[in-house]
C-alpha cells in the first residue's frame, strides 16, 4: 500500500476508534500463516453472504489466535473471519492431509445440498490476498444427488520473506449422503515467485473487461458532446442574450414604463426572480448536502488514484466514512450561507437538518435492508456496536464541524447580493406550453448528463455487483467532469427557456432538472438487474435496489448542486448587465 493509503488508513483508525490489521505481511521460514474462512453464499447473488461455519463445515485442530481486528470498514461490508484451523507454514509443504471429519446429519445433508444446487461458493484469506472455491456441483447422473469438494490443494508464491500469489484448487469430489462421515483434507504447495509484493494484487485486477478502448471512447464522445453544448450555451450567451441585451435597451431608451410592460421575454420576471424558494429550510439543506457530497466525490477519487484501496479490505468505505466527516464543514457553510441569504430565521434547525439529512436516509434505508438480513441470518446484518459508531460519528464530528462551517458561512456568506429588487406582490405566472412547463422540463434534462455516464454506470454496477475490482479512476475523474460540465450546460439552457416563458420558479427546477439523471441512473439499475445479472431472492433484490436507490439519491444530490450552481451564476450574470430602472 503506498504513502497516501498508509496515511488514509491511519487517519481513518485513529477517527473509528478501531485498530488497523495487524499484520506485517513479512515471515520467517517456518512461521505459521493463518487462513481465515470468511463468508459462503450464492455465488450470483455477491451481497447475500453467511458466516462459512453456518454451513456444516469444521475447523482444524489448530488453535484459533486472536491478533485479527475488524475494522468499520470490514463490519459494514459484512465481513466474518473465522480462523480456519488448518496449520500452514511458511515455505513449509503440506503433502495431502486430512484436518478434520464431521458425520453428516439429515439436517447437515440438507443445508449442504440446498447450498450446492444454489452454487453456493465461499471466501477465504491468505495474508489479505483472496480466494473463492465452489462448495459442490449438482450430480449430473443423479438429478437429487449432489457432490462436495472435500479437498483443497493451495499453491503458494512467495518472494523473499513475502507471500505474493496464493491459488486454490477444490478436489476430492464426493457425493454427499446423509449420515455418512467426511473427511476434509488439504495440501499446501510453495512455489519461488518473481512477482514483486507490490504488484501481488495485479492478478485481481481485469484489464480485459475494463478495457481502455472503450473508456477512451466512451469519453471521447461525452466530449463530443460537452463541446455541443458549451457551444449551445455560448449561442445564448453571445447571440441571444445580446439581441435581447439590445432590444431591452432600445425599449428603455424609445418607450415609455407601459410599452415596456407589454414586452415579454426573461427581463419581464427580473422582479421575482431573485425571491425566495418554497420550503427553503429545506432547499438550503439538500444545497448544503450537495456541496458535502461533491466535496467527498472528489477527495476520494484523488485518493483512490494516489492509493490502491483494493489491496486493504473495507479500506474504501473506512476512508469515505472518514472524509465524510471530515469534509462536514462545507455542508453548512454553503447550506447555512445560503438560507441566510434567504432571510431564514431558524438557523440551528436548519444546521441539523443539513448535518443529518442524508445520514438520515442512509440509515433508513440500511436499517430496512438490516431487517431483512437478520431474518436471513445473513452476515451482512450490520453489529449494534457498529452503528452505535456510526452514531457517535454524526454526533461528535459530523454535527460540531457542520455547526463550525454553519457559523463561517452566515458571517462570510450570509449577505444577499442580488442586481435586482424583489417585488412586493408575486408576479402572476402565464400560461404556457406544454413543453416549457417545469416538469417537463425538469424531465428531460437528465437525459443529456446520463448519456455522458451510461458506459462508466456498466463498469461502476459490475465492479459493486459482481466479481470485479475496479480500479480505473482516473477514467472516473474525467468522467465525473464531463458530467459536472454537461449537467451545468443543460440547467443552464433549461432555465434560459423557463425564464422566457416569464416563469421565475427556476431554484427548484434547475436543481431539479440537475437531479433528473439519478431517475435514468435507477432506471438503468433497473434493466441492468433484470438482463445483466442473476440475483434472484428478496434479500439480494432488497439489498440491490435499496442501496441503488441510496446511489441515486447521492447522484442527484451531485447533479443537482451544480445544476443549481451554475444556474445561479448565469441568472446573476444576465441580470446584472442591463439597466431594470
Amino acid at each position: 500500500m503506498g504513502k497516501a493509503a498508509a496515511l488514509v488508513w491511519l487517519l481513518a483508525a485513529s477517527v473509528i476508534l478501531v485498530k488497523a490489521d495487524e499484520h506485517t505481511h513479512t515471515y520467517t521460514d517456518n512461521e505459521e500463516v493463518v487462513l481465515w474462512m470468511n463468508t459462503v453464499g450464492p455465488y450470483s447473488n455477491r451481497q447475500e453472504t453467511y458466516s462459512y461455519y453456518s454451513l456444516p463445515f469444521c475447523k482444524g485442530e489448530k488453535e484459533s489466535i486472536g491478533h485479527y481486528h475488524e475494522t468499520l470498514g470490514e463490519a459494514l461490508l459484512g465481513v466474518e473471519l473465522e480462523h480456519s484451523g488448518i496449520d500452514i507454514r511458511f515455505k513449509v509443504g503440506n503433502p495431502k492431509d486430512e484436518f478434520c471429519r464431521r458425520l453428516m446429519t439429515n439436517d447437515d445433508y440438507e443445508s449442504l445440498a440446498f447450498a450446492i444446487q444454489h452454487e453456493y461458493s465461499y471466501q477465504m484469506y491468505l495474508d489479505d490476498l483472496p480466494l473463492i472455491a465452489l462448495v459442490g456441483e449438482p450430480d449430473q447422473s443423479d438429478p437429487n444427488g449432489v457432490i462436495l469438494y472435500t479437498h483443497k490443494k493451495f499453491e503458494i508464491g512467495y518472494n523473499g520473506d513475502q507471500i505474493v500469489d496464493v491459488n486454490v484448487t477444490v478436489e476430492g469430489p464426493i457425493t454427499l449422503k446423509p449420515n455418512s462421515e467426511v473427511i476434509f483434507t488439504y495440501e499446501v504447495v510453495w512455489k519461488p515467485s518473481g512477482v514483486q509484493f507490490e504488484n501481488r494484487f495485479d492478478k485481481y485486477l481485469d484489464p480485459t473487461f475494463f478495457q481502455h478502448r472503450i473508456h477512451w471512447f466512451s469519453i471521447f464522445n461525452s466530449f463530443m458532446m460537452v463541446i455541443f453544448l458549451v457551444g449551445l450555451v455560448w449561442m445564448i450567451l453571445l447571440r441571444t442574450l445580446s439581441k435581447d441585451y439590445a432590444r431591452y435597451h432600445k425599449d428603455d431608451v424609445e418607450a415609455d414604463d407601459n410599452d415596456i410592460g407589454e414586452d415579454y421575454g426573461w427581463k419581464q420576471v427580473h422582479g421575482d426572480v431573485f425571491r425566495p424558494p418554497m420550503f427553503p429550510l429545506l432547499f438550503s439543506s439538500i444545497i448544503g448536502t450537495g456541496y458535502h457530497l461533491i466535496s467527498v466525490a472528489f477527495v476520494m477519487i484523488a485518493l483512490a488514484i494516489m492509493a490502491e484501496f483494493y489491496t486493504q479490505r473495507g479500506s474504501l468505505l473506512s476512508a469515505t466514512i472518514f472524509i465524510y466527516a471530515l469534509c462536514a464543514p462545507f455542508n453548512g457553510y454553503f447550506g447555512g450561507g445560503m438560507y441566510s441569504r434567504l432571510s431564514g430565521k431558524r438557523w440551528i434547525k436548519q444546521m441539523v437538518v443539513g448535518s443529518l439529512l442524508f445520514p438520515v436516509i442512509i440509515g433508513t434505508v440500511a436499517l430496512t435492508i438490516n431487517w431483512v438480513a437478520i431474518y436471513y441470518h445473513a452476515s451482512r446484518a450490520i453489529p449494534f456496536t457498529t452503528m452505535l459508531a456510526i452514531l457517535a460519528i454524526c454526533c461528535f464530528v459530523v454535527l460540531p464541524l457542520n455547526f463550525l462551517g454553519t457559523i463561517l458561512g452566515r458571517n462570510l456568506k450570509g449577505q444577499a447580493d442580488i442586481p435586482c429588487r424583489i417585488n412586493v406582490v408575486p408576479r402572476p405566472i402565464p400560461d404556457k406550453k406544454w413543453f416549457l412547463e417545469p416538469w417537463f422540463i425538469v424531465l428531460v434534462s437528465g437525459f443529456l448528463p446520463f448519456g455522458s455516464i451510461f458506459i462508466e454506470m456498466y463498469f461502476i454496477f459490475t465492479s459493486f455487483w459482481a466479481y470485479k475490482i475496479y480500479y480505473v479512476y482516473g477514467f472516473m475523474f474525467l468522467v465525473t467532469v464531463i458530467l459536472m460540465v454537461v449537467t451545468a450546460c443543460v440547467t443552464i439552457v433549461s432555465t434560459y427557456f423557463l425564464l422566457n416563458a416569464e416563469d421565475y420558479r427556476w431554484r427548484w427546477c434547475s436543481f431539479l432538472s440537475g437531479s433528473s439523471v439519478s431517475l435514468y441512473v435507477y432506471l438503468y439499475s433497473i434493466y441492468y438487474f433484470i438482463f445483466k445479472t442473476k440475483m434472484y431472492g428478496l434479500f439480494q433484490t432488497v439489498f440491490y435496489f435499496g442501496y441503488m436507490a441510496l446511489f441515486s439519491v447521492a447522484l442527484g444530490a451531485f447533479c443537482g448542486t451544480i445544476g443549481y450552481i451554475s444556474t445561479a451564476t448565469f441568472i446573476h450574470k444576465i441580470y446584472s448587465r442591463i439597466k431594470l430602472d
